[in-house]
């Protein structure tokens, strides 16, 4: 559709326009018509299963809290559609909305493609689709795209459809990779650890280890990252104790049987296919910081379209994996010991990207370690440019309660002055949750009065309920007036499925 490929960035850059005169009405839930249209699509190479994907594109579905809006329309895509119970849960959530006047509103059209595929790759396939969506879009002045990120697929079906992307121009993808990380980390002298970018070969990734430890001889370990890799599904961990003091004659060939005994977070990952994709897409090696108390959490920012930077929350990550660096979940908010000490790291992060013309959510990834002092230092590890797994259970809580995050605090407040806290997951699985339909979900979730109460304002908002069936997994958002509260929640979700998946309580 797009013809003229060399003017496609100046035509972007006219659409990208439009969400300036767009965003206050955006912002204050007023009763201005708009049209949202969320393709939640992800490009990610380790997903190899239809389920997953789908899942995934699922897990956004808090958004249609947006139909809080009365004059808001939400035309929500996915790969495969959604069970109509799924879509009441949601619904049946939204405080002070009539569901079926929600229902009116919102589309929910799908290509009925379960491949492995991208989803915006799928549309782009099929241009009846794409003109069907672009036929319920009432005022294309008054709409926008919401992808989950940001490649030159979701750009290209911006510009099909005619309407602005909330979110990063791909152009800005080298800033998110590992290597460009870490550049802006130097430039905006944000701490991060000790290490070297831009690596693409066997000999550099040697020669770089081999300059970290004339910096620092004492160190134990170092991760080598690959440039684009998400939830840690990049990452190796190299063995570095007991090897001759640097500079030795024998330091190089040991460091290449350590480069050969790497642990890999991934578990397909070889030497051989992790070291053709080092060469494919580059990456950094850096000091794995380690200490006996050790936390990572994160700090979850935005640059508006007119240019603001705003932080919105921390959370502490919940990590697990064969190296403990995969993602599993979170708890929020982050411990107030050093919230406020990475949300002012963030914030230089934050004002760099907006500088470069970034809009649009991500996250930076800090690890912390406690000194012998009790002081915790800051480490920036990596930005996320992007929404990430800690999107979905923050806007749930904000969407329900229409509380709001003190970055000054580090603490969420609702307006009846009550803090808020959550426990979130989108793995918590067992082969035994295969037995279960998204039905017997709710079913289980109302008889044991699990279900988010919009008096109180906690329990718990279920998601990625599609992958019960197939994968044995779901995921949770448990919301308490403490983090004790919370986790307790969370225990009891899960106490809960694994009785009633494993028939202990079955009349």
């Amino acid at each position: 559709m797009n013809s003229s490929v060399p003017d496609s960035q100046t035509d972007f850059d006219r659409l990208q326009k439009k969400l300036v005169p767009l965003w206050k009405s955006i912002e204050r839930f007023n009763q201005d018509p708009q049209t949202i249209v969320v393709v939640p699509s992800m490009s990610i190479d380790t997903i190899d299963s239809g389920a997953v994907i789908q899942a995934y594109e699922e897990r956004f579905l808090f958004l249609l809290l947006l139909l809080r809006q009365p004059r808001a329309r939400l035309i929500y895509v996915t790969s495969r559609t959604i069970l109509p119970s799924i879509i009441d849960y949601y619904l049946d959530l939204l405080p002070g909305v009539i569901p079926s006047h929600a229902r009116q509103r919102l589309f929910l059209p799908s290509p009925m493609d379960g491949s492995v595929r991208p989803l915006s790759e799928k549309l782009l396939e099929r241009p009846r689709l794409i003109e069907r969506i672009r036929t319920l879009i009432m005022d294309p002045d008054r709409a926008h795209l919401v992808p989950f990120n940001t490649t030159n697929r979701e750009k290209e079906l911006a510009l099909q459809l005619g309407i602005p992307m909330y979110g990063a121009d791909p152009k800005f993808f080298p800033l998110g990779t590992k290597s460009g990380c870490r550049g802006i980390f130097s430039e905006e002298d944000v701490p991060h650890p000790l290490g070297s970018e831009n690596i693409g070969s066997k000999d550099e990734l040697i020669d770089a280890i081999a300059r970290i430890r004339v910096s620092k001889p004492s160190i134990k370990q170092v991760m080598v990252k690959l440039n684009e890799g998400v939830s840690g599904e990049g990452n190796a961990v190299i063995d570095l104790t007991e090897l001759p003091a640097p500079g030795d004659s024998k330091e190089i060939a040991m460091l290449e049987d350590r480069l050969r005994a790497m642990t890999f977070e991934s578990q397909g990952a070889t030497y051989e296919s992790y070291m053709k994709k080092l060469r494919e897409r580059n990456g950094v090696v850096e000091e794995r910081i380690i200490g006996e108390e050790f936390r990572s959490p994160s700090v979850q920012l935005r640059v508006t379209p007119l240019g603001k930077v705003e932080l919105l929350s921390t959370h502490d990550q919940l990590l697990g994996g064969l190296t403990g660096q995969s993602y599993l979940g979170c708890v929020f908010p982050a411990d107030t010991a050093y919230a406020s000490l990475i949300t002012q790291e963030a914030a230089k992060v934050g004002k760099h990207l907006a500088n470069e013309g970034v809009i649009g959510r991500f996250a930076l990834d800090f690890v912390v370690v406690r000194a012998k002092n009790g002081k915790w230092k800051p480490y920036a590890i990596e930005i996320n440019l992007r929404k990430g797994g800690t999107t979905h259970p923050f806007l749930t809580l904000q969407f329900l309660t229409d509380g709001n995050y003190n970055p000054e605090t580090g603490i969420f407040t609702a307006p009846n002055g009550q803090q808020k806290f959550f426990v979130a997951s989108d793995h918590v699985e067992s082969p035994r949750y295969r037995t279960l339909t998204p039905d017997d979900l709710f079913d289980i979730v109302v008889r044991h009065n699990l279900h988010f109460d919009q008096t109180r304002q906690t329990g718990v908002v279920f998601h990625m309920m599609s992958a019960l069936g197939e994968l044995g997994r779901t995921g949770l958002t448990a919301v308490g007036n403490s983090h004790e509260d919370a986790k307790a929640t969370y225990n009891r979700a899960v106490a809960v499925l694994d009785q009633e998946a494993s028939g202990d309580a079955r009349e």
